[in-house]
């Protein structure tokens, strides 16, 4: 049996102290249900679901409608029990703690049949004292309450008056009154995923044994002092002291690259003890800071802290240390009135480009580190910069946000709360203030983390009154409100973390919120903060439903996952839009309608003779309209970033609504379950680039806007081809004198009235022509060719079915499909069903006869066995 035994510090010569021993508790359990009628070994990390799984007593919670058929797993109270042996002398250390990383989520603990404490927050760890009653022998037990019955026990309790809202709406088949317990709010049910209210050890749970005394957190903050033009590291470190008397000692920081090491005396009194140092780094150092991706290195420093205390007493940390600074800037805009809202990462105006983040799973013990790696790749790979962590999820694990801090990914960091009213119970709020405290510590010297945010959606929920509370009321909700994130969370930010903003929501008017009371009567303005916007019955071709907001965190559109995603969790009864299967997966009212409006307006729906040809083109079709919808709006905010029109402009962020899935379903997701790019993120990968032309119309007047992202001004040329759909030469094409590009700005490259543009293409018609342009310098590509529809899809004259063929070879681990069309081909798809991989384009127009597109699986794959086409 290999024992989890972890020596905390490395010994250093004679006469040295060991500071701590630490003994995971991870591994083979006992779980029994609330009768004793069932009794299973289950993994810890993990779930209840996953060990009932991974007997073999349930199948996939995933396939058909086992949501439904497993709700009883939920609506149980399940033990977590283990029996197990110290494999050192107990009675050698001082103190001795139980320390749970995570518990999901209303339990009691005993520990030798004594009750040591209880949890009711998924998002907190928790330490215990048990050095009266640990042995060299002990027991474990865990005994958890349903969280929906604990949540319907908390409403019921509430009786003063209602905390809305009470339950999901039908449609998403969810559990009520997820407010009232802090966990995944998104486990009780939403609108893109099923209600899983797991129960179960998520996180690390261990014993630690110590003498003299403890290091229980250490911390930094990495401050630029602009008076100065230095760095320096503001660093906490947490000790419990144990021993009776004070003890002294000395600290030694060093950061060898940057030739940085500095000493510290220090003495600690007994008890809970917080010391803060100040590193000074010379101005006359070199600092490397951390920049965004696209924008420069994600520059680390090694950093070591050494504390040598008395009694031979060791204790050593090292960290990464990134410097960075970041700066939320609201300030007038001649010619709009308001505010602006954009961020300077290191004094340099950022556009953030990207997505939102959900939990990768219900069950995060299936959360591995390849899952999260592949998925936070694709986000960079996409050309974007930004996710926005959501606040009806989960606080994610360290791993998260170290592969953030490596590839360059900001964060815009929700608490957990979205799409509700909360009590304000001193219980409650006492839970929230250990739980927001916690994270802010364990999160802060993150460089990706740029934004903490109180909540998604609650200011407008309450101020646009989703949940129709009469105005005599009102005021006790917003009291409620103020109480929970402003006199609480932005109190607990505001003293742990000066290093980055915080707002209270999302959407919300930022500097107008604070000074209009912490709540506006209008979160969602275009003329500050942030906006969410979500529009199904206008057409998303048109840009002119699209707000113009200062920044646009939250918008989109749905599609269903592939064939190969959903096959994995349906059976062949499934496979039709209108079955009973794909009406229960869809959490959105009238999504699969909403779809099917969306797409009919441009394209013809889909018809066969063949149910499952018609279910597949079906599937493709919502991808098209998704991919073509989100590209529209995220042009427009990108060619906003640098003017204002009717007042309105200067779009500094897009966020599309949602970066991944929970489960197989249709949603606003670009990429599926497991990590399969969908349609919209190939289109992500173009509408995201560094640099990039926007072609659109108003008034009749075909304009292409340039794009850029980049620090520095660049000299290129633009060109504009117009094909007929019925031939793969271009009827015209023109090149444009030198263009100066200038660095971080949108500025108007070409326009032409497109009845010039048809005329001058000889006998071009809109329903018979494309247009398609790019950006180039000295003959080479500096952008990806953009293109724009003259007419619907569904009017196109002279498109024609293509006959595409291809031939595909294999160069080391990459597969290159080298393709020949018949005709010119809009939103060709590559799909190699269920192997893992991406292409480096797809969903593409194209216009050549020829093109190459490379597939780079992420296993290792054979062509001959596997592959197909």
């Amino acid at each position: 049996m290999r024992l989890h035994l972890l020596l905390l510090l490395a010994l250093c010569g004679t006469g040295t102290t060991a500071a701590a021993l630490s003994y995971s508790l991870r591994g083979n359990w006992s779980i029994c249900n609330g009768n004793g009628s069932l009794e299973l070994p289950g993994a810890v990390p993990g779930c209840v679901h996953s060990a009932l799984f991974q007997q073999g007593l349930i199948q996939d919670s995933y396939y058909r409608f086992n949501d439904l058929n497993y709700r009883w797993i939920s609506l149980d109270n399940w033990t977590y029990s283990k029996e197990f042996k110290i494999p050192f002398e107990i009675s050698k250390w001082q103190k001795v703690n139980l320390i749970l990383e995570g518990v999901d989520t209303i339990s009691k603990i005993l520990f030798n049949e004594v009750t040591i404490g209880e949890t009711d927050n998924m998002f907190n760890r928790y330490s215990f004292d048990i050095t009266n009653v640990v042995r060299d022998v002990n027991s474990i037990e865990l005994r958890f309450q349903s969280a929906v019955l604990y949540a319907a026990q908390q409403s019921k309790a509430h009786t003063r008056y209602p905390v809305p809202p009470d339950c999901p709406p039908l449609v998403q088949k969810g559990e009520c009154h997820v407010n009232f317990v802090r966990k995944e709010q998104c486990s009780f049910s939403w609108d893109w995923g099923p209600s899983f209210p797991t129960q179960g050890i998520w996180k690390d749970v261990r014993i630690e044994a110590y003498n003299i005394c403890h290091l229980n957190d250490f911390t930094f903050s990495p401050i630029y002092d602009k008076s100065a033009q230095a760095w320096n590291l503001e660093i906490e470190a947490t000790f419990d002291v144990v021993s009776s008397k004070p003890v002294g000692g000395q600290v030694i920081v060093a950061i060898p690259k940057l030739q940085t090491q500095q000493m510290y005396n220090l003495e600690l009194q007994p008890g809970k003890r917080i010391v803060e140092l100040f590193l000074n780094i010379s101005k006359n150092i070199t600092v490397e800071t951390w920049w965004p991706h696209g924008h420069g290195n994600q520059t680390g420093y090694n950093m070591t802290i050494l504390f040598e205390l008395d009694g031979g007493l060791n204790i050593e940390k090292s960290a990464k240390v990134y410097f960075r600074t970041v700066e939320l800037i609201e300030e007038p805009i001649k010619g709009s009135p308001g505010l602006s809202f954009y961020f300077k990462i290191n004094g340099f105006p950022v556009f953030l480009k990207g997505s939102n983040w959900i939990p990768a799973d219900s069950f995060q013990d299936r959360v591995t580190s390849e899952l999260l790696r592949l998925l936070l790749q694709s986000v960079v790979d996409a050309n974007m910069n930004t996710l926005r962590v959501w606040g009806g999820g989960i606080y994610e694990q360290d791993e998260f946000y170290e592969l953030c801090d490596e590839l360059g990914i900001m964060v815009w960091q929700d608490f957990m709360f979205a799409c509700a009213l909360y009590p304000t119970d001193q219980g409650f709020l006492d839970s929230v203030r250990a739980e927001v405290a916690y994270q802010i510590k364990r999160l802060k010297s993150h460089p990706s983390i740029i934004i903490w945010s109180g909540n998604n959606e609650n200011e407008e929920a309450l101020m646009m009154n989703w949940y129709h509370i009469s105005i005599t009321d009102r005021p006790i909700y917003i009291k409620d409100y103020v109480t929970l994130y402003v006199k609480n969370i932005r109190e607990l930010v505001l003293a742990g973390d000066k290093s980055r903003p915080f707002i209270t929501s999302s959407p919300t008017n930022g500097a107008e919120t604070v000074a209009e009371g912490w709540v506006s009567q209008n979160p969602n303005s275009n003329y500050f903060g942030d906006v969410h916007f979500y529009d199904y019955i206008s057409d998303c071709w048109n840009w002119k439903v699209f707000p113009r907001a200062r920044f646009a965190s939250e918008y989109g559109y749905q599609s269903w996952p592939s064939f190969s995603t959903l096959e994995k969790v349906s059976s062949t009864e499934d496979w039709s839009f209108s079955s009973k299967f794909s009406l229960h997966r869809q959490h959105h009212e009238g999504g699969n309608k909403q779809m099917l409006y969306q797409a009919g307006l441009h394209f013809k729906l889909p018809e066969s003779t063949d149910p499952l040809r018609t279910f597949k083109d079906t599937i493709y079709l919502t991808q098209v309209m998704q991919a073509q919808c989100v590209k529209t709006e995220t042009e427009f905010y990108r060619r906003g970033r640098s003017e204002i029109v009717d007042q309105q402009g200067h779009t500094m962020g897009a966020l599309y609504w949602q970066l991944n899935d929970i489960w197989q379903a249709p949603s606003w997701a670009s990429l599926e379950y497991g990590g399969k790019w969908k349609m919209l993120h190939y289109f992500a990968q173009n509408f995201f680039a560094p640099l990039l032309p926007v072609g659109f119309e108003n008034e009749n007047t075909f304009y292409i806007y340039g794009v850029s992202d980049l620090h520095s001004d660049y000299s290129m040329t633009l060109t504009v081809r117009v094909h007929t759909w019925s031939s793969l030469e271009p009827v015209c094409s023109c090149v444009t004198e030198h263009l100066v590009m200038k660095g971080g700005e949108a500025v108007r490259l070409y326009e032409e009235p497109v009845s010039e543009l048809l005329r001058r293409c000889g006998n071009c018609t809109r329903e018979s022509c494309v247009v398609s342009f790019y950006l180039s310098a000295d003959h080479e590509l500096l952008s990806p060719t953009n293109y724009h529809f003259l007419s619907s899809l569904k009017e196109a004259l002279g498109l024609c079915k293509a006959q595409i063929t291809a031939i595909i070879s294999q160069q080391g681990d990459i597969f290159v499909f080298d393709l020949e069309t018949s005709a010119v081909a809009p939103f060709v798809w590559l799909d190699v069903g269920s192997i893992p991989g991406r292409f480096s384009d797809n969903g593409f127009l194209m216009t050549e006869k020829t093109r190459t597109i490379l597939f780079y699986p992420w296993e290792p794959t054979s062509k001959s066995t596997h592959l197909n086409f």
